[in-house]
């Protein structure tokens, strides 16, 4: 009877082994599967920082160009004003003048006058800005003025 009783329990104790086994087969195949997603998260991952860097490069570039591109234009309008008060003061000059006004026709003071009309009315107060000047930056980011940085990754 304890032989029968032996060969019961371990009977049973080889079904517990048996299905602890099988636990641990299920815990090693959801470890394999973590171990596989965690590998391609750090791949995405990975992917995710050299593309970034990638565009931090290309922002840098690109705010670098339209700071370049802002001197350039407040250079321009700085040039302009200039001008247009150097214009100014000469028609000012030709109709103001006597001796200007024998030499000029008539013809020529009226076309003077309209013209200097027309500038006082167009010339630039600072800080303003000039109308002719595109305000988008699509010019200004255009892919083929900007050289870009090549990272490791790129290589």
């Amino acid at each position: 009877e304890q032989l029968l009783q032996l060969l019961e329990l371990s009977s049973s104790v080889e079904e517990d082994y048996i299905q602890t086994v099988r636990c641990f087969e299920v815990i090693r195949q959801k470890c394999c599967r973590l171990e596989q997603d965690q590998r391609r998260a750090r791949e995405q991952l990975a992917c995710a920082e050299a593309e970034r860097a990638v565009l931090e490069v290309k922002l840098k570039h690109a705010r670098n160009q339209v700071e370049v591109e802002m001197k350039k234009r407040h250079r321009a309008e700085a040039e302009l004003e200039k001008q247009e008060r150097k214009l100014q003061l000469i028609f000012k000059l030709l109709l103001q003048e006597p001796s200007g006004s024998t030499v000029l026709t008539a013809e020529q003071r009226s076309i003077l006058s309209s013209l200097a009309g027309q500038h006082t009315g167009r010339t630039l107060v600072p800080g303003r800005r000039s109308s002719a000047v595109d305000e988008s930056c699509q010019s200004l980011l255009s892919h083929s003025d900007i050289s870009y940085d090549r990272t490791d990754d790129d290589v």
